[in-house]
């Protein structure tokens, strides 16, 4: 693989993927940028192509926009994050996504034929009984189905809310009428956003709230080969550092169970039963126990899980909006570090970012292991951030501006890079002032800078 890098201040340079340095198999033409610097300014650039992009070779189109009056089909709009069906005969065929509103809904475009189909709506707006709200997680499974969940929980001495909920769509390929959607009421109630496995098919959950936690579901049968199976008993864990009384701490970290290997709560935590008659772990109050503790973090929200080469190692990294600040956890050694802050350098000054780099949300990975950072700001200010950490110990040497989102009252989610197509990616333009939520397409492009074919298609 050809060395490939990017330009910083004062003409220095750093390897833009350390991964792709020792992997043949390293194939985007993502990371060939120079570093932007500045804002886009809001409204400056057209809805239906609106960013602002690092490198000219970058293109953008939009996919999918709505229709605000939903004369066609349900789509409540505020598009969240996405996945692809990755695995199967007909892999990377169709993208997902899903409606974070007061009547939730999941949507499923055919990438060849470029139709987007509601397959799944709840049936009611909150606070109906058998409503669903804010789905946001999109996760593919192991065994090939869907799973998201919902943004909302309530807190500790509130009336347990009906929500919380992670769910399984078991035939996310079907006919919209035939779609199987399944609580998986073995997952601790939470507010839901990111959800990650890593290779032992462990799940990885957050409550998204400020003072809150990271958890780790572990199947008592890895091997399932459906949710049925897969969900039917495990372990549930909270994420401790230290000895869990410092907000964000780093350093040694253990994993505190909460249930037991089938999955029933253990004496002493606290358990609720909502209006529906649902019972369940309260994820939010249980980790705030003594016994329990479990390190609270400001706002968790996406999770990534990148493996490192030969060895099989697997960072998770946990993006945490209110403080400005990425965490990596090393699966193998319980250790969290630091990854990016406003501390970390940005790679096109060659100081640190400071208050340019705000609210990440978001997190994606490339096919060449690139670490990618969302921010939850306003169309005008909003960023797409590229990492740079060399050495893989989960803390990164730069940040470098790869995208910014110019569309007003608008922010970027969703960004995923596709898991059969190296040089494409999408994400979602979200709840903007025209009402008209799109999905973007990214399009790198073959060959890189400085590349050759050979090199190219290794």
């Amino acid at each position: 693989m050809m060395f490939r890098s990017i330009l910083l201040a004062g003409g220095l340079a750093v390897a833009a993927s350390a991964q792709a340095d020792n992997d043949k198999s390293a194939r985007s033409c993502f990371a060939d940028f120079t570093p932007m610097v500045g804002d886009v300014g809001a409204g400056t650039l057209p809805e239906s192509a609106p960013y602002r992009l690092a490198s000219p070779r970058l293109s953008q189109m939009t996919i999918v926009a709505r229709d605000p009056s939903q004369a066609k089909r349900f789509d409540s709009g505020n598009y969240d994050m996405h996945t692809a069906n990755e695995t199967g005969p007909d892999a990377g065929r169709y993208l997902f996504t899903v409606f974070e509103t007061g009547q939730a809904g999941i949507q499923r475009t055919d990438l060849r034929t470029m139709q987007t189909t509601t397959i799944w709506a709840s049936p009611a707006p909150t606070p109906a009984l058998n409503s669903h709200v804010a789905f946001d997680a999109s996760r593919w499974t192991p065994w090939g189905s869907f799973l998201t969940a919902e943004e909302s929980w309530s807190d500790p001495g509130q009336t347990p809310s009906i929500y919380g909920r992670l769910f399984e769509v078991t035939n996310p390929l079907a006919a919209p009428a035939e779609i199987r959607m399944v609580h998986r009421d073995i997952i601790p109630r939470v507010s839901h956003e990111g959800l990650a496995f890593d290779k032992d098919r462990n799940l990885y959950f957050i409550d998204e709230r400020n003072g809150s936690h990271i958890f780790k579901y572990v199947p008592a049968n890895p091997h399932a080969s459906n949710g049925d199976q897969y969900f039917a008993a495990g372990q549930t864990f909270v994420l401790r550092v230290g000895d869990g009384t410092v907000k964000e701490a780093t350093g040694d970290a253990v994993w505190v169970p909460l249930t037991n290997f089938n999955g029933a709560p253990l004496p002493g935590t606290v358990v609720v039963t909502d209006a529906n008659g649902v019972r369940g772990l309260d994820g939010r109050a249980t980790p705030k126990l003594a016994a329990f503790r479990g390190t609270a973090f400001d706002r968790p929200e996406d999770m990534e899980i990148k493996t490192l080469g030969k060895s099989g190692r697997q960072l998770l990294y946990v993006a945490t909006t209110t403080n400005h600040k990425v965490f990596a956890i090393d699966l193998a050694r319980n250790k969290v570090t630091l990854f990016a802050s406003r501390d970390t350098i940005d790679l096109a000054t060659g100081k640190p970012v400071g208050a340019t780099f705000a609210n990440p949300d978001n997190l994606a990975i490339d096919a060449d292991g690139n670490l990618y950072i969302v921010e939850d700001q306003p169309g005008g200010v909003e960023d797409i951030w590229f990492t740079v950490d060399k050495d893989n110990d989960g803390i990164a040497e730069g940040v470098a501006k790869w995208a910014s989102l110019s569309t007003v009252g608008a922010e970027s989610t969703g960004l995923y890079f596709d898991r059969t197509r190296p040089d494409v990616a999408y994400v979602n333009v979200q709840h903007p002032d025209s009402g008209v939520d799109r999905t973007i397409m990214f399009l790198a492009p073959r060959k890189c800078r400085g590349m050759s074919d050979d090199d190219r298609d290794r």
